[in-house]
Formats: structure tokens, sequence, C-alpha cells
């Protein structure tokens, strides 16, 4: 092993393995619903499952990873979210990169189970009927995690408040207010019908921040929200946490006046008028989330840093996101691991003990992953890609800021580092909303850039209908990860950390969590930051010309060094295991004493391997 993984190992075992000895019990005694304990996470978007809809992107992606991991740690948590009846949307791409979008409709009575409460809040002076669909999400031990998902589309209901839980992110400003009024308002009382009493509601963005209505009505016992005093208010935000996860302001949803007193009605509105929760006019779901949370934090820690710029009245914390080692992991790989190490699933940290894995075997494991890959890129589109041609993957969500068409600012550049080094084969994928039109001439760009360099060393698919299963695929099966956002616009970013978990190293712009994952030659490599795009895409086009292509082609036992250190590294520390570990201790229960126990050891490494 070389000096810097040496130096990487023994910096980053101190801050890692304490974690480890946390006594979770001594958080969430084993209570059921109406005996309290209970966490309450709510989230307008859950990726729960590949066959269903409900989510759109990161946001969703993150949030099933986190009730996963709470399934696997045996932690007493409620989801709750909307039911998506419509879904995201699946996208179809012409020959000239034309995104068309088209419903994804999936029927929750079909396969939920339908819960006996019905529940009613007042959207517009009428009394919406709201019902839930549940789900379970079980751990590596049989731990189950309730998901409620909220629906709207009741016979008692006027027609248009039918199709309130039918589309995400879906129709205009009023749409979305409304929305968010079932998610967190009707969410909450659902909760309470269902005999929950939550110890903790966490906000995951601030589409549920309605949710701290219910809870101050609550703390009221029956009074009027007009007679809400700064007491009342403190005793709501000792029960609330709040995770952001926008790094710009016009990501933050945000209403008029005269829509939050029509659609919410006038004693809710004048309420949070009172308390701080407008802003420039604007009624802001971000400010009645930081007004009525005990503990708000960012999600890395250059977000964090980031958001107490943006919101310098409010302390916030960092709690860098992870992912569910046990989803994103491949199944070859996810066989090397069983191999070597057997806990790996119930404990994360225990991938730190991957540098001892014979190289051999993670080469093996991808290996398989990326034919896997190039099979099914083969029957998608035709195209036969080759699995010795060095792969490079870049797929997330369509929106300018990140750069999709970095790669490409001087195209014949591209093409003389792959026709020098031995061939590059480039996989995009990724969805533009409906809405956004820049983000729709990006993947346009792209595709007719591909279609305008495809030679025989240079070869570029754009794979439509980017999902879970297709995500899993390029994660697991490219040679390189490229993330090339603009700073300071990339909150966290996850795609890289289920690249890691898999051996694939990143080239990435320091941003979000690369700024704590990168170890130069480790565990990737970094843009350098020109803040000019001409400056960042030269540094990209360096490091593939002269470190990574040179590396990959020319010197195969470095490179799997490069693999394995990165699960070592990376993989052990960005999962969601560790991440709840944080929000256990910071966010959900700080006034309990933690015991810490000396640093595990990091294991000798075998010289053999």
């Amino acid at each position: 092993m070389s000096y810097p993984e040496e130096q990487a190992l023994g910096q980053a075992g101190e801050n890692v393995s304490e974690m480890r000895f946390i006594n979770r019990s001594q958080y969430f005694p084993p209570h059921g619903p109406s005996e309290g304990g209970i966490v309450a996470y709510f989230s307008m978007e859950i990726a729960i499952a590949p066959d269903m809809p409900t989510y759109s992107g990161g946001l969703g992606v993150l949030a099933g990873d986190t009730l996963r991991a709470a399934a696997d740690m045996g932690l007493p948590l409620a989801a709750v979210t909307l039911a998506h009846r419509k879904g995201y949307f699946r996208q179809h791409l012409d020959a000239n990169g034309v995104q068309t979008e088209e419903p994804e409709p999936w029927y929750p009575e079909n396969t939920l189970i339908a819960e006996e409460p019905v529940v009613t809040v007042s959207i517009e002076d009428r009394p919406v009927a709201v019902r839930a669909w549940r789900t379970e999400i079980e751990g590596v031990a049989g731990h189950i995690i309730p998901v409620y998902l909220l629906d709207t589309d009741l016979e008692q209901n006027d027609p248009q408040d039918r199709t309130l839980t039918d589309y995400l992110y879906g129709g205009g400003a009023d749409y979305r207010l409304r929305q968010e009024a079932v998610l967190g308002i009707a969410g909450a009382r659902m909760l309470r019908a269902l005999d929950y009493d939550p110890v903790v509601y966490h906000m995951n963005e601030g589409h549920a921040a309605l949710l701290t209505l219910p809870v101050l009505e609550q703390e009221l016992h029956g009074a009027g929200l007009h007679t809400a005093t700064e007491e009342t208010i403190q005793a709501v935000r000792g029960k609330c946490v709040f995770t952001t996860h926008t790094p710009v302001p016009a990501g933050h949803d945000r209403f008029s006046g005269e829509q939050a007193y029509r659609i919410l009605g006038h004693e809710r509105a004048s309420l949070l008028e009172r308390f701080g929760c407008f802003h420039d006019g604007l009624l802001n779901m971000t400010y009645i989330a930081l007004r009525f949370s005990r503990y708000v934090n960012g999600v890395a820690m250059q977000h964090g840093k980031v958001s107490r710029q943006m919101f310098p009245d409010y302390r916030i914390d960092a709690i860098t996101n992870g992912v569910h080692a046990g989803t994103w992991t491949a199944p070859a790989v996810r066989a090397v691991f069983d191999k070597h190490l057997p806990r790996w699933r119930q404990d994360n940290v225990t991938l730190r003990y991957a540098i001892d894995i014979p190289e051999n075997e993670i080469v093996e494991a991808h290996a398989a992953s990326k034919q896997a890959l190039l099979d099914v890129v083969k029957a998608r589109t035709g195209v036969e890609m080759r699995p010795e041609v060095f792969t490079l993957g870049f797929a997330r969500r369509a929106a300018t800021y990140k750069r999709a068409d970095l790669l490409f600012t001087d195209p014949e550049r591209l093409v003389r580092c792959a026709e020098k080094q031995g061939g590059m084969q480039i996989l995009y994928a990724g969805k533009a909303h409906p809405a956004d039109e820049p983000g729709k001439a990006k993947i346009r760009r792209v595709i007719e850039l591909s279609n305008e360099l495809r030679q025989s060393a240079l070869s570029i698919v754009y794979l439509e209908n980017y999902e879970w299963d297709l995500g899993a695929l390029l994660t697991g099966g490219v040679d390189l990860w490229l993330n090339t956002p603009r700073r300071p616009y990339e909150a966290s970013g996850t795609s890289g950390m289920k690249a890691a978990l898999n051996g694939v190293p990143s080239l990435s712009i320091l941003d979000g969590w690369w700024i704590e994952g990168w170890i130069e030659g480790v565990t990737g490599w970094a843009i350098d930051d020109h803040d000019d795009e001409p400056g960042e895409a030269n540094s990209l086009y360096e490091h593939l010309e002269q470190t990574i292509l040179p590396l990959f082609y020319r010197d195969q036992p470095q490179w799997r060094r490069i693999m394995r250190s990165t699960i070592a590294l990376n993989g052990s520390f960005f999962n969601t295991q560790r991440m709840l570990e944080q929000y256990l201790i910071n966010a959900y229960f700080p006034e309990q004493r933690v015991v810490k126990a000396a640093p595990a050891p990091i294991p000798e490494p075998s010289l053999a391997h």
C-alpha cells in the first residue's frame, strides 16, 4: 500500500471508528407506536422500491436510503409521504435529444395496506379528506419501518382535491401549496389517528414545514392558533428538526401572501406571518422550518457553510449525506463483501477493512458489474460497447448547474485524448423537469455532440429514463464517475458515494460531499476550481490525459489499489448508517450521554495484495 493510502487511513480512522460503539438502545427504547419513542420522518418524495415511482431523484433516494438504514439499525421510526399516483414521469428522448414526458401511473390499492383512519384538512375553506396506504421497509434483522403514503383520491372530496396527491412536483404554485398542506398538516394528524405520539418530527426539506401547525395545535390543547405565544412556539421547537438540501434561494418554496391566506386560511397564515415565516412579503417554507426547529442541518460540510451565509440569523449544523450500502452495492461486489466482511450490512464501518480484500477479487467483481451494464446498454440502444475500454459515467438530474456538457468544452481535444490513450466510452443519463427548458437544452446538446463525435476511439450514449435500476447499473459498472457542478450549487450529491461502494473512483469539482471524500490519487481526483468553465474544463482534460487514462491502460496495479482504497475510505463513511448515527447524537436526542470507546484499530494491510 502506498504512503498516501496509509496516511489517509490513519487520519480517517480516528474520526470514523468511535461511532460504532454507540448504544442505540439509550436513544430508542423498544416501544410500540402508542408508547412513544417514535421519530416521525416527513419527506415529499421517498424512493421506497424500484417499482414504485414515488420519487424524482436525489432527495427521494436519500429519504429511502435513510429508512432502509433505520430498518437495519432497528430504530423506531415512521415515515410520511404522498402517494403520487401518477408518478414523476417516464422520459422519452428522440434521435435529436428532444425530451417528452408521460405519466407513470401506479395503484397503491393493488399492493399496499389501507389504513382505517381518514383525517381532514381545510384547504381554501374546503374540507379535504385524506387516507393513508402503508408499506413496510424491512431491515437485515427483520425490523420494520412503516411508511404511510397519503392519498386524497376519495369520493367525498371535490374533484380538484382528488388529484392533490397524484403528481410529484406537478402543477403550479397553488397545487404545490395544497400538496404541502396535505403532507404536513394531514400527515401529522394521520400519525395521531394511528396512535403515534412522536417525540421528534424530522422535516426532510421545507416541503413538510406545515407539520409544525398541527404540532402547535396539540400544544395549545384546543385553543385557537391566535393564542400561541413564544412559549408554545418553543415547545414545538423542542420536537422538530429540519434538514435543508437547497444551496440557492430560488430553490426554496415560496408563496405569495394572497396564496397563503386563501389556501391555508386566515388563522394559519396570520400566525405564520406573526412569527416571522414570511420573508420579502412571501410565505417561505424554509423560514417556517427554521423558525419552528430546535436543530437544523445542511447535508455536507460545505453546504452547512453556504446555508449559514444564506440564513445568518439561525444556527445551522451539517450532517453529510450517505447512501444505503446494501442497496447500491452491485451483486458481484456484495458477494465479495459477504465472503470477506460478513457483517458489513449490519455495520457499514466494517467496509474499512476492505483494504485487506485481495485486489483481484474486487477487479473481477467490477468486471462482472461492467458487463451487466454494457449488456443493458446494448439491449436499450443497440450500441455494443467493449468491456476492455475505459468507461466514464455521468448520470444525474439534467439541471443547468450540473453542467453535463462541461466535458465537451473542447470536443476535438476529447477525441484526441481518446485516440491517443486507447479509447473512451461515455455513458450519460438524466431527466430534466418537464418545465425546465434550459435543462432540456443541455440534454439536446449532449446528444447532438455524441452524434457528431462518434468514431472508433470514442463512443457516447445517452440512456433515457434514468431511474433506480439504471442508476445502480451505472454506479456499479463504469470505471470512473464524473461530476461537474458549478460551485457552490451541489448541496451534497450521492451518486459518487454509490460508485465508491463499488470501487469506482470519482473525478469531480470540489463541491458537496467530494470536499470530504477526495484524497487525490487515492479515492479519485479533483477538478481544479478556476471559477470559470474553460479553466475547469482544461483541468478535467489534463486529469484524463495525464493521469487517469494512463493509469487505467498502463498501470493496472495502481488502478486496482485506487479501487480498493475508494471502498475502504469512502464506502465505509459515506453511508446512511453513519449519517443516522450522527442524527441520533446531534439532532434527535442530543441530551443523551454517549459513552465513546477507543477507536477501533485499522488492520495491517497484507503485502501479498
